[in-house]
Order: structure tokens, then sequence, then C-alpha cells
């Protein structure tokens, strides 16, 4: 598999081997460094490339993380808001049975 290099990336590594072009270099000598130089340019953009997206998952896990521990905490508060609300009830309840037991008995 042939890695595809953009005509501006050939440009420019031909004329980077030509600036370093030295005396009694033959143009397949020239040409040959401008491969090279090619080569490392493409394997240059496929490690950024593969980091950029390593650091995309590690960016998408941290907001995945950060939701899921947001998740937890709302569900923890409303869980603490309904546990507020029981004994008042139960208080109501218990002095609503009083009543209607001194109602039905009638002291």
């Amino acid at each position: 598999m042939k890695n595809k290099v953009s005509p501006e990336v050939e440009a420019q590594a031909m004329k980077m081997a030509k600036g370093t072009q030295k005396a009694g270099q033959t143009k397949e000598q020239t040409k040959l460094i401008a491969q090279g130089i090619r080569k490392g340019i493409a394997e240059y953009k496929k490690q950024q490339g593969k980091k950029s997206r390593e650091m995309d998952k590690q960016r998408k896990q941290k907001t995945k993380q950060q939701e899921n521990e947001s998740t937890e905490t709302v569900d923890q508060t409303s869980t603490t808001d309904s546990t507020k609300i029981l004994p008042w009830i139960l208080l109501a309840l218990s002095w609503l049975g009083f009543a209607g037991y001194l109602l039905v008995f009638g002291i």
C-alpha cells in the first residue's frame, strides 16, 4: 500500500532536497532524498493523526465519566429529598390516627 502524499508535500520535499544538495550529487540521489523526506512527512502526519485520535478518546472518556458522576449525584440528591419528607408524612399520619382514635372511642 503506497502512501498518498499531496502535491504540496512533494514540492516541499523536492525543494528541501535541492536545498541540501551537495556538489557532485546526481539527480537520482536528489530524488531519493526527496522521497525519504516525503516518507518522513507522511509518517509524521500518521503519528500526529494517531495522537489526535488517542487524545480525542481520552477527552470523550473524561466527559462520559463526568456525566456519569453528575448523574450519580442527581440520583443521590433525589433519594435524600424523598427521605426528608417521609418522617413528616409518618408524623402527620400518626397524629391523624391519634385524633381518629379519640373521635371513635371518645374520652
